[in-house]
């Protein structure tokens, strides 16, 4: 297990994040319900302890993060973006470490957590696999000869900033972000997780963007209609990655891959906006409320896609 983090006091951080993970926005006490029993019963993990490795950037350090003042993860630490707290912090870490779960992480100020937008994950996983599998914290390695039986990744909000459809069947390298590619890039990871079969490869949708102040002359161009926005295409392209039937795994058979939706849960799934936005409502960083809302719903989730590698 990791020794960045101490997990004494996760009893004190399950309190914190009970009425927490129940605040939502004002129409939305259906969901507040769920999420408080999610909560209660977020406890019930594997059998035996599982390795899992988080690939993220400041939206998920932040949800990994305990709730509370700002602390790790600076600039320069050699660990940024990796929280032991912060204000936005949805406690994800003590609850999975609570649910059987050794947790790693990797971001910023690592070679393998450097890059993690779209186009990166293709050239990422075919390159540096075994390095990612035996990854323990940044760039330290495990000592002992085991592998990271989870992997799960992510990209942050810029990669909701898509600039038209483009055209099939896209790049998946490529700098501009269009639906073609980035559906392009989430294809091409296929081949590599299929070829580890023994590995739960956990894919989060980016979290979407708080909405934009817009002036009149912009108000009256969307009520006219101008076309889909960046935000349309964001919808779309979050609702293939997510769509088993139609989308990204409609045709893989494997059961270790899978997609958290994290854009869904932060949207309420009404719109194409953050509901849980920060600085005032301009800051696409989810908050406390949303990420404490995430994180009850990812505990279940991984719980049940571990079972279903069983």
């Amino acid at each position: 297990m990791s020794n960045w983090f101490k997990t004494s006091g996760t009893a004190a951080v399950l309190a914190l994040l009970l009425p927490l993970a129940a605040c939502g926005t004002a129409d939305d006490n259906g969901g507040d319900v769920a999420m408080q029993e999610t909560a209660r019963t977020s406890s019930a993990g594997p059998e035996t302890p599982r390795r899992l490795l988080f690939i993220h950037h400041s939206c998920g350090g932040q949800l990994m993060a305990d709730p509370g003042e700002r602390a790790g993860g600076a600039p320069g630490s050699g660990r940024r973006c990796i929280y032991d707290s912060h204000p936005n912090g949805g406690g994800l870490r003590a609850l999975l470490t609570a649910g059987g779960y050794d947790v790693s992480e990797l971001s910023y100020e690592s070679v393998l957590g450097a890059d993690t937008d779209i186009r990166h994950w293709r050239r990422k996983f075919a390159e540096h696999m075994d390095a990612i599998l035996a990854t323990d914290h940044q760039d330290r390695r495990y000592g002992d000869g085991t592998i990271n039986g989870i992997v799960a990744f992510k990209s942050c909000y810029p990669n909701n900033d898509f600039t038209g459809p483009g055209v099939e069947p896209g790049d998946p390298d490529a700098e501009e972000l269009t639906v073609a590619n980035a559906k392009a890039a989430y294809r091409a990871l296929l081949p590599h997780f299929r070829a580890r079969p023994d590995v739960l490869f956990v894919a989060f949708t980016a979290p979407p963007r708080a909405e934009p102040r817009r002036d009149l002359k912009d108000r009256l161009k969307g009520a006219f209609g101008s076309g889909p926005t960046p935000a349309d295409h964001a919808r779309e392209f979050n609702t293939w990655l997510t769509d088993r039937e139609n989308g990204w795994l409609s045709a893989y058979a494997l059961p270790n891959v899978v997609v958290f939706d994290y854009y869904d849960i932060l949207t309420g799934g009404r719109g194409n906006w953050s509901a849980y936005p920060t600085g005032g409502g301009q800051d696409s960083h989810p908050s406390r409320q949303g990420n404490a809302k995430a994180a009850a719903a990812f505990v279940p989730f991984i719980n049940a896609a571990v079972a279903g590698m069983n």
